[in-house]
Parts: C-alpha cells; structure tokens; sequence
C-alpha cells in the first residue's frame, strides 16, 4: 500500500470525528480543509480505490431505527474459512466479518431492520454452512471514542 500524502492525511483526520448533515456535505468538508467539492469527492475515491480506505459511510443505529445487532462468531475449519466467509458476507445484514486467532475464529455482526430477523439470519447461515454460530447479544452498551491518527 502507498504512502498517505498531506492532503489525504487531513481528510482522514478531519472527517473522523464527524461529516456534515447538510445539503452539500463534501461541499462543507471540503471547505474545512482548504478543498473544493469535486476535489473532496475525487480524493475520497482515490483512497476507497487505492485502498487506504475500506469503507466511507455512515454508521446507523439499528436500534434505534427499531432493528437490532448482535456479535456472533463460529469456529470454522481452516479449510472452509473462505468458503463459509463468503455464504457469510452474501447476506445484506452482514456488518464486519474478522478472522481471529481462536477456536471461534471468524466473528461477525449482524444488523437487522426488525429485532427477530437476526435469529432468521443466524438460522439461514448455519444451514448454509452447516455450522453452528455462536449468538452474543449485547447486555449493555459502552462507549469507546476510538480515532487514528495517521
């Protein structure tokens, strides 16, 4: 992967800790680091291209728009692990999906629109996979402000 220049650095520093909800967002963030619109919008893509970015997008609450989420992980054979991350990853309510070194080695989030799908979805990928997958609803909720620096 290439070196972040100057330009970029700001940009992923600058919008971590918010984008503006307004109707020309790239507009006004742009505007914050010295760009104009079109070159926001240019180097955003440049990094989701080049892949110093894997992603740009909000990030809904799904319970508060009358959905849920729930952490899950399953123990799959090291031999199956890209297969099963694949049937896992094609469902839509399929947030992060992260290998780990553990006998529950890919850990996942499902996020649903209604509370009782995720028991649905849970369901759909063991029998896709015909493994067993480890719910983990959350009990309580806490609050990590997490930013990089780069």
């Amino acid at each position: 992967m290439r070196s972040l220049d100057p330009t970029e650095k700001a940009i992923i520093n600058g919008l971590q800790g918010g984008f503006p909800l307004t109707p020309r967002p790239f507009r006004d963030a742009g505007a914050q680091l010295g760009l104009s619109e079109g070159e926001m919008i240019e180097e955003i893509g440049n990094l989701l291209t080049g892949g110093q970015l894997s992603r740009f997008g909000p990030l809904w609450n799904a319970e508060a728009l009358g959905g849920a989420v729930c952490l899950a992980a399953i123990a799959v054979p090291p031999e199956r692990f890209d297969e099963v991350a694949e049937l896992v990853n094609a469902h839509p309510e399929i947030a992060h999906n992260y290998e780990r070194d553990h006998a529950l080695n890919m850990w996942f989030v499902v996020s649903t629109d209604a509370p009782d799908r995720i028991g649905q979805v849970i369901a759909e990928i063991e029998r896709e996979t015909g493994l067993r997958v480890r719910a983990m609803p959350k009990t309580r909720e806490f609050f990590v402000g997490f930013r990089v620096e780069v």
